[in-house]
């Protein structure tokens, strides 16, 4: 299996090939790619490299997407004790969203002890919609799917049905 850093040249060698290929199919007018497009995607694919990868289910260790967050790299051990190691976390949809729903609950949880403390602590009024969050989503998804595939972690992976065994 690969390591971290031989997971992240592998993503980042993976998005310099395809960003160039990108670059050069718009500079021929075969397609059109947005800045803001391009921009989202970009940082979806590096956030899911090197700050919420799958091996993040291993965060009672020394993983490199633990250590990128730095002392906040303790926030991410319960993860690793939640999700064994190549099991849901490593699945191809499940798996990300796994890592994301546990990002927005640390998020909640941090602005709700600061209403606690600071009862004037507004949050913000951000309105994003859905259809500027896809590119955002599909360069974290696909930064996933490349550690996956480096991995030998099948699209299927968590989601066969298995035979039960006859009882002897």
């Amino acid at each position: 299996m690969p390591s971290g850093r031989t997971h992240n040249l592998i993503n980042v060698g993976t998005f310099a090939v395809g960003g160039t290929i990108a670059l050069f199919l718009q500079r021929a007018d075969v397609v059109t790619i947005s800045s803001f497009d391009a921009v989202t995607f970009t940082v979806g694919f590096f956030v899911g490299t090197f700050l919420l990868s799958p091996d993040l289910d291993l965060a009672e260790g020394h993983v490199s997407s633990k250590r990128a967050w730095g002392f906040l790299g303790f926030l991410w051990v319960p993860y690793g004790l939640l999700f064994s190691h190549r099991g849901w976390s490593h699945s191809w949809i499940v798996g990300p969203a796994t890592r994301l729903v546990y990002l927005a609950i640390i998020v909640a949880l941090v602005f709700g002890f600061l209403r606690l403390a600071w009862p004037t602590f507004g949050v913000p009024d951000v309105r994003v919609s859905w259809v500027s969050l896809l590119p955002l989503l599909t360069g974290y998804y696909v930064s996933s799917w490349l550690h996956l595939m480096a991995d030998g972690v099948r699209p299927d992976h968590k989601m066969k049905l298995r035979p039960k065994r006859a009882r002897r």
